[in-house]
């Protein structure tokens, strides 16, 4: 009897977990073909059918689902075999998922991704960005192996006992103006009630940070936009389209060259970046080296 191939069954978690062939293949440096003959072939050996489409996106068919169950232990044991195999060959290597959003991975992670790269060449890093939710679970679920994620989140209680949050910084949030905007020199919730506001879309957490702290003031916001992107909304409020409360450390590189101006908010905001990991899951020395470099991260601000 010949055994699963673990390739191929990492290629249909990758497919069921994303939703789609080519993104499974980008995610694992393949091409969609390969994807799709790595799932045929899966489902010949098994003699099910694992996948199903659904519009445009793949779903689990009812034998996958048992399959992901058994895969996940399957992964787990491997990893675990390979670790060991690795303590006696020295050095660090291995293969470390990281998940982000957007703005952390623009702004925080360069310095410590480059710093691991140059100490530890044979180190793999893969970086996956994501809406906290959506990365919480791939912790969870061991799909990544950590995450950098903006706190509060809300974690399920059935995630709760088995991931560990650990604060990592506190990052200022700030009024961001166009040049020649003439605001006060600290900002309130009434001073954005006349000029246009530009603010992030609704839902995620930074957004619910900035929305408690207008209601705190007996203010319900009304911004003309709603953008998922610091980057976007940058651009608009420099040409002059309005207001808007970003991260600080987002806005430096344009305060710097005078594209943007910004203004302490009173009372002041900010939010809190934590590092998210599974509790149960063994720190191997190429997670511990990745943590370490993280939290160095964190003291610095990076």
């Amino acid at each position: 009897m010949r055994n699963l191939n673990l390739d191929q069954v990492e290629a249909f978690r990758e497919v069921v977990a994303l939703g789609s062939f080519s993104a499974a293949a980008q995610r694992l440096n393949l091409t969609q073909p390969a994807i799709s003959l790595q799932i045929k072939q899966l489902e010949t050996r098994l003699g099910v059918r694992l996948i199903e489409r659904i519009g445009k996106r793949a779903f689990a068919t009812a034998a996958g689902h048992d399959l992901l169950l058994h895969g996940r232990r399957l992964f787990d044991e491997a990893a675990a075999a390979l670790a060991t195999a690795r303590r006696h060959r020295g050095g660090i290597t291995g293969r470390v998922r990281i998940g982000a959003g957007a703005t952390a991975c623009i702004y925080i992670l360069p310095a410590a991704l480059h710093e691991l790269t140059i100490a530890y060449r044979e180190l793999e890093i893969v970086v996956t960005t994501g809406n906290t939710d959506e990365i919480v679970r791939a912790v969870h679920d061991n799909t990544l192996d950590l995450a950098l994620v903006t706190m509060p989140t809300i974690i399920r209680p059935v995630h709760r006992e088995r991931l560990v949050v650990a604060p990592l910084l506190e990052e200022k949030l700030v009024a961001v103006l166009p040049p020649a905007d003439e605001a006060p020199a600290r900002l309130r919730p009434k001073h954005f009630a006349g000029p246009p506001l530009i603010l992030y879309e609704r839902g995620g957490t930074t957004s619910r940070i900035i929305e408690a702290w207008f209601a705190g003031a007996g203010i319900a916001p009304k911004p003309i936009m709603e953008l998922g992107s610091a980057e976007a909304i940058k651009r608009l409020v420099g040409i002059g389209l309005g207001r808007s409360i970003l991260p600080e450390i987002s806005v430096r590189a344009e305060m710097t060259a005078g594209e943007l101006s910004t203004r302490p908010l009173s009372p002041a905001l900010a939010r809190t970046l934590a590092l998210v990991h599974r509790r149960d899951k063994p720190v191997e020395p190429y997670l511990e080296v990745t943590l370490a470099a993280l939290s160095r991260c964190g003291d610095r601000s990076c």
